[in-house]
């Protein structure tokens, strides 16, 4: 079998959330690395049990149980915002991997919950932990696998055209929150007390008061 049709069968078993909770820059990277040899077909905790199956029986290779350190199977959630408490910075869109929130600089930001992969990228960003997990209540399809595969595609090529930004794990990431934070709080003078308010309400809301 020819590597590069090797690593399109191995993407087409992977659920396309994106997540990088495998280590790797999204699916397709890390297909590239397990027709390669160099990852294990274990580290997706999204695919579950049911994903390594595949990935063994496709691979002629025997089952192992999910990575723990990758995370623990368990339903599809998806990112939910209290608007009440959103204060438009955008850094949520900017983490999202298949455009799946929407909103615009000081707006009120939402979720479309059937794009959202349950990845999870856009919650450590949020300066205001306005954004929380929720349990989705469906099962994730392989319509849904396509669609996400084709939005994190789209979204690549956007990025990539428009201002050659970079698309790895720790810029997915946003590691350096306080610093992106800065960044989106530059017209400060004017949004302090904004800011000030949210953050109130963030921490209230947090301690159950």
């Amino acid at each position: 079998m020819k590597n590069s049709l090797k690593i399109d069968l191995i993407d087409q078993l992977l659920p396309q959330t994106q997540c990088t909770k495998c280590g790797f820059d999204g699916c397709r990277p890390y297909a590239e690395a397990i027709a390669n040899g160099t990852a294990d077909i274990n580290r997706c905790p999204p695919g579950g049990s049911d994903g390594i199956r595949k990935l063994a029986n496709l691979l002629q290779v025997p089952e192992v149980p999910l990575d723990a350190s990758r995370g623990k199977e368990g339903p599809l959630m998806v990112a939910f915002i209290h608007e009440e408490h959103c204060i438009g910075c955008t850094l949520c869109i900017q983490a999202c991997p298949v455009d799946a929130i929407v909103g615009a600089n000081k707006l009120m930001h939402t979720v479309l919950p059937y794009q959202c992969t349950g990845c999870d990228l856009c919650v450590d960003p949020c300066p205001v932990d306005c954004i929380e997990m929720v349990q989705a209540n469906r099962e994730w399809t392989d319509n849904d696998a396509r669609q996400a595969r084709q939005n994190y595609e789209q979204r690549n090529q956007r990025l990539q055209g428009r201002h050659n930004e970079p698309l790895g794990l720790a810029a997915r990431n946003l590691a350096n929150k306080q610093e992106l934070s800065d960044a989106a709080y530059s017209d400060e003078q004017t949004r302090k007390q904004t800011v000030l308010e949210a953050l109130a309400k963030a921490r209230s809301r947090r301690s159950g008061k």
